[in-house]
């Protein structure tokens, strides 16, 4: 986060002068109480200044990359999931292959007549059958699809940093984020993280969104 020049001095004035109430701060760069207020309100709730009531500003003694780790690890996937993309485990290869185009994605999840999950689909997968003379209408998902339980997953309350970790431990492109229906085994998808969604999230955090 970028700090403007007003805001730098505020929070000098701080450093020397904590606890320090709005009206003093105001007072030492010649400055109404409503002109800092919008200033003070940004540092407030950026984390680098703690506000108590009739005691006044305190500086936290945080770093701009503290605040920024903090807040990192602080989102979840639900912040960023996107609506996943679902094909029946009876599909043909052909029809999981116009559905991937259709829909722009570049992972479908595979689910049984019940809605769980059974499995996922890539790209790669959807690519390397189609290599060769196999009939890819009668060939249905199941054959060529990842199958649980060798699929990872994420849950909506789970923290965007480990999802993306496992993104890259395991090198693929989307997780499905799942959880466990009320009443059956199994999971259900209720949407998905893919690499897009994590690069999102740097960009909102790179235009102070998430701040």
């Amino acid at each position: 986060m970028e700090l403007t020049i007003r805001q730098e001095q505020i929070l000098e004035i701080v450093k020397d002068n904590g606890p320090i109430t709005g009206e003093q701060i105001a007072e030492k760069l010649s400055l109404t109480r409503a002109t800092l207020r919008p200033d003070l309100a940004i540092l407030t709730m950026a984390g680098f200044l703690d506000a108590r009531p009739r005691v006044g500003y305190f500086y936290t003694g945080k770093t701009g990359s503290q605040l920024l780790t903090e807040k990192v690890k602080n989102i979840t996937v639900q912040q960023y999931q996107s609506i996943p993309v679902v094909v029946n485990d009876s599909s043909s290869v052909y029809d999981a292959i116009c559905t991937m185009f259709l829909e722009d994605v570049g992972t479908l999840f595979v689910v049984d007549s019940a809605t769980t999950l059974v499995g996922i689909l890539s790209r790669k997968d959807l690519l390397r059958a189609s290599i060769g003379k196999q009939d890819l209408e009668s060939m249905p998902v199941s054959i060529i699809m990842t199958r649980m339980p060798n699929i990872t997953m994420c849950k909506k309350e789970d923290l965007i940093i480990e999802v993306a970790n496992k993104l890259i431990d395991k090198q693929i492109d989307a997780l499905p984020v799942v959880k466990q229906p009320d009443t059956g085994t199994g999971y259900e998808v209720v949407g998905r993280i893919t690499k897009t969604n994590i690069t999102k999230v740097l960009v909102d955090l790179a235009n102070d969104d998430l701040i």
